[in-house]
């Protein structure tokens, strides 16, 4: 049965490089059975982190705990309960799928019958069983990612890290990845995500922890952290730049703030409260103004755009 203590805790961690920081009080905690991603731009000491919990770092203050064990004191038992995907698949390529995920589980010291059952049980799970015989040099990009997850899971890990997991993968390989990170999810897997893309965090994070210059500055839910740059928004383009200033005046009493406009896309941005009926309102004060546009539609901030709004006075960091 699943207790209720985090999968994990990161306390005030610290880790200095000489006289620079690479975490500098970084805190996190991650509910059993969800996915947790971490953002940051490059150097916010995202891997760092990364590599603590996952007991291959040490570091200088604070402290940590994963699957309920202490990653100095007991990282022998942490590293019985995880496991960890780089940014690099790490597979043989001469090698079949199945040949390397019995190797892996060899390595895991499994007895010989034992590795070749739980290879052909991770084949299937990961829908790789038709494949299983093929050289991974024959594999997809999505394929061997999708391999390198399933030698992760050998010892049924209660916490999995991915750094970066389907970074040069094309759209298919990472659809094809991050299904399989759902279906591990679906099966109680704890993960903590590290991802340069973020609309991959959008898809799969249950909550999201924003860091920059080796601390937490924001968290929450995608749909939370979306809502601090304004909510929803209406935009539209209108057909004659002319036509700019008189189109920001007609629909300015719909909105929660000042229209935002943009002279070289003829676009106008409006934040909103109901966006149902400032849709329609737009619509028809447009209408009645006389205001022609090319296209009209109500979207949210992206996470492209909370990311920029949270980190955007950052300027050179200590490489993560």
């Amino acid at each position: 049965m699943m207790s209720s203590d985090p999968a994990v805790v990161a306390d005030g961690l610290r880790k200095h490089y000489g006289a620079r920081k690479a975490l500098d009080g970084f805190d996190l905690v991650v509910p059993q059975g969800t996915v947790c991603g971490l953002l940051g731009p490059n150097g916010a000491g995202k891997s760092t982190s990364v590599r603590i919990l996952a007991t291959l770092l040490r570091f200088d203050g604070g402290q940590a705990r994963v699957a309920g064990y202490d990653v100095v004191r007991q990282a022998g038992l942490v590293r019985s309960r995880i496991g960890l995907v780089g940014q690099h698949p790490a597979l043989d390529e001469v090698l079949s799928g199945s040949q390397n995920l019995i190797m892996f589980g060899r390595l895991f010291h499994l007895s010989p019958r034992a590795a070749t059952r739980r290879a052909a049980e991770l084949l299937d799970q990961f829908d790789l069983a038709d494949t299983g015989d093929k050289p991974v040099k024959a594999y997809s990009g999505g394929m061997r990612r999708r391999l390198d997850l399933a030698a992760s899971m050998i010892l049924s890990p209660a916490v999995l890290f991915l750094d970066e997991p389907t970074v040069g993968l094309d759209p298919r390989g990472r659809n094809e990845v991050w299904q399989a990170v759902r279906n591990l999810v679906a099966m109680g897997t704890t993960m903590l995500l590290t991802t340069q893309y973020l609309d991959e965090a959008d898809q799969l994070a249950n909550r999201i922890n924003v860091i920059d210059a080796g601390k937490v500055i924001a968290e929450g839910t995608p749909n939370e952290l979306k809502s601090r740059i304004g909510g929803d928004r209406i935009e539209f383009v209108v057909h004659g730049r002319f036509q700019i200033a008189a189109a920001a005046a007609a629909v300015a009493r719909l909105g929660t703030a000042d229209p935002v406009l943009d002279l070289d896309t003829r676009q106008v941005s409006l934040p909103v409260a109901d966006k149902a009926s400032a849709l329609s309102a737009a619509v028809r004060a447009l209408d009645e103004a006389g205001i022609q546009f090319d296209d009209l539609m109500l979207r949210r901030p992206t996470l492209d755009e909370v990311f920029l709004h949270l980190t955007s006075h950052a300027e050179q960091v200590v490489t993560a």
